[in-house]
C-alpha cells in the first residue's frame, strides 16, 4: 500500500513536472508572441497614425527651406497650411471610397484574409476597368519615383558625413540596403519602424530649427522670393508633393485591424507634420536666404557637428523606412501580375518582389537631382494620383441617387450634405488641375532640364562642393 501509494505520488509528482514544463514552454511561446505583437503586427489607430505621419515627412523636410527661398516666407507658410489641408480631404475621400468597396464586396461573402486592397482594385470594383488601369499607372509612376527619390536623399545625406565616395556611389552602396525591404511581408509589419521613423523625422526637425537660430543669419543674407514665376511654382508643387504622401493610404487602411476608425487620421497626422515643418523651413530660410536656391539639402549649409551628423543618420534610416512604405505597394502588384501574392512563404514572395527594386536604383542613378526632381514628381504624378483622381472617383461613385442613398459614409456635417461634398471636390481638381499641374508641372519641368544641362544624366556628385 505504502508502495502503491509511493508510487502514485512519484507518477502524480512526473505529471505535475511534466505539466509544469508544458506550463512554462506555453508560457515562453506567450512572451514571444507578445514580443512580436508589439514590435511586428500593428493594426490600431495609433499604428495607422504612425505610419501616416512618418511616410508623410521624410527627406522633403530638407527640401523645404529651399521651396521657401523660391516662394518667400509667406507663401511658403501659406502653401503648407494649404495643401496639408487639401491632403487630409483627399486623403478623406480615398478612406471613405475603400469603405465603401470593401462594405460591397463582403456583402457578396468576398474573402481578403490573404489579399491585400489596392487602391486601382478600389477603382476597378467601384467605376471599372478604365478607372483601374488609370489610378494602376499613376499610383505605380508615382510611387516608383517616390522610392527613387528616397535613394537619392539616401546618396545626397550620407555625403556630408563622408565624402570619401561620390553620391553615386553611395547610390549603389544604398540601392542594395533598401532591396532588403523585400523581406517586410505588409505594412502590419512596420509598427516599429513607423514609430521609429517619426521620432527619428522630429529630431532632425527641430535640430534645423535650433541649428539655424543659433548659427544666425549670414552676413549679407538676402531673402528675394519670390523672385522668378518658374521659381515661384517650383517651391509650391513642392510642397504639393510634401503632404501628397497618401498614394499608400488603401494599404495602411487594409493593415488596420477596424479600417472604419481611418476617416480623421490623416489629418491629425499633418497637424502633427506641421508642426515640424513650418518651424525647420522658417528657421533655416531666415538663416540662409538665397543662399538656399543653389543648395536644394538643407544640411549643406548647416556647420559639421555632432548633431547635425547625427540628424544625418536617423535620415538615412527614416529613408530606408520611407523606401519600404512607398516600394510596398508595388511589391503588391508585382505579386499579383507574377501570382505569388497569396504565397505563406516569405522567402518566395520575398525573391519574387527583387526585380522591382533594380529599375529604381537604375533612375537613381539616371536622375540625382535631389530637390528639383520633387516638384517635378509633384505636379506631374501627385497631382493625378492623390488630389485629382480620387476627388472625381468620389463624385462619380455617388453620381447616382441610389448610391447617394445606400452610402456607407454620409458627407461630414457641416459641409452642406452632397452638394458641399461635390462643391469641395470640384475646387480640388480645378485648383490642382490649374495651380499643381499646369503652372507646376511648366515650372518643374524647366527648372528639372536646367538641372540636366547643367549637370547632366548619371552626374556623379549633384551640387558637390569642389574638394580642395
Amino acid at each position: 500500500m505504502e508502495r502503491a501509494g509511493g508510487g502514485g505520488g512519484d507518477a502524480g509528482g512526473d505529471g505535475g513536472d511534466q505539466q509544469a514544463g508544458g506550463t512554462a514552454s506555453a508560457s515562453r511561446r506567450g512572451g514571444g508572441k507578445a514580443l512580436s505583437s508589439l514590435f511586428w503586427h500593428g493594426g490600431s489607430v495609433y499604428d495607422a497614425w504612425f505610419s501616416c505621419a512618418s511616410n508623410q515627412v521624410a527627406q522633403v523636410l530638407l527640401t523645404l527651406p529651399y521651396s521657401f527661398s523660391q516662394l518667400g516666407m509667406a507663401s511658403g507658410i501659406v502653401f503648407q497650411l494649404f495643401y496639408g489641408l487639401m491632403g487630409s480631404w483627399t486623403a478623406y475621400l480615398i478612406s471613405v471610397l475603400y469603405v465603401e468597396y470593401r462594405t460591397r464586396k463582403e456583402r457578396e461573402k468576398v474573402d481578403f484574409r490573404n489579399h491585400v486592397i489596392q487602391w486601382f482594385e478600389v477603382l476597378d470594383g467601384l467605376l471599372g476597368k478604365h478607372w483601374r488601369n488609370m489610378g494602376l499607372f499613376f499610383n505605380c509612376t508615382f510611387l516608383l519615383f517616390g522610392s527613387v527619390i528616397q535613394l537619392i536623399a539616401c546618396a545626397s545625406n550620407i555625403y556630408y558625413i563622408n565624402d570619401k565616395y561620390d553620391k553615386r556611389t553611395w547610390t549603389y552602396i544604398f540601392g542594395a540596403c533598401c532591396a532588403t525591404t523585400v523581406f517586410i511581408p505588409s505594412f502590419h509589419n512596420y509598427r516599429i519602424w513607423s514609430f521609429l521613423g517619426l521620432l527619428m523625422t522630429t529630431y532632425t526637425a527641430w535640430y534645423l530649427t535650433i541649428a539655424a537660430i543659433a548659427h544666425g543669419q549670414v552676413e549679407g543674407v538676402t531673402h528675394s522670393g519670390p523672385s522668378k514665376m518658374v521659381l515661384y511654382f517650383t517651391g509650391a508643387t513642392n510642397i504639393l508633393y510634401t503632404f501628397g504622401g497618401h498614394a499608400v493610404t488603401v494599404e495602411i487602411m487594409h493593415a488596420m485591424w477596424k479600417p472604419q476608425k481611418f476617416k480623421l487620421i490623416y489629418l491629425v497626422a499633418t497637424l502633427y507634420v506641421l508642426t515640424l515643418t513650418l518651424p525647420s523651413a522658417s528657421a533655416v530660410y531666415w538663416a540662409f536666404g538665397d543662399a538656399l536656391l543653389d543648395h536644394s539639402n538643407a544640411f549643406s549649409l548647416l556647420p559639421r557637428s555632432g548633431f547635425r551628423d547625427a540628424a544625418v543618420v536617423l535620415m538615412l534610416v527614416h529613408q530606408f523606412i520611407t523606401f519600404g512604405f512607398a516600394c510596398t505597394p508595388l511589391y503588391f502588384v508585382w505579386e499579383k501580375l507574377v501570382g505569388v501574392h497569396e504565397a505563406r512563404s516569405v522567402a518566395l514572395r520575398a525573391a519574387a518582389r527583387l526585380p522591382v527594386v533594380l529599375p529604381i536604383w537604375f533612375l537613381a542613378i539616371i536622375f540625382p537631382f535631389f530637390g528639383p526632381i520633387n516638384s517635378t514628381v509633384g505636379s506631374l504624378l501627385v497631382s493625378f494620383t492623390v488630389y485629382i483622381i480620387p476627388a472625381l472617383a468620389h463624385m462619380a461613385t455617388f453620381a447616382p441617387a441610389a448610391a447617394r442613398e445606400n452610402a456607407v459614409e454620409r458627407p461630414p456635417r457641416g459641409l452642406g450634405g452632397w452638394a458641399g461634398m461635390y462643391a469641395a471636390n470640384c475646387f480640388v481638381v480645378a485648383w490642382v488641375l490649374v495651380v499643381g499641374f499646369g503652372f507646376g508641372g511648366w515650372a518643374s519641368t524647366v527648372n528639372f532640364v536646367r538641372q540636366v544641362d547643367t549637370f547632366g544624366l548619371f552626374t556623379k556628385c549633384y551640387q558637390c562642393p569642389p574638394k580642395h
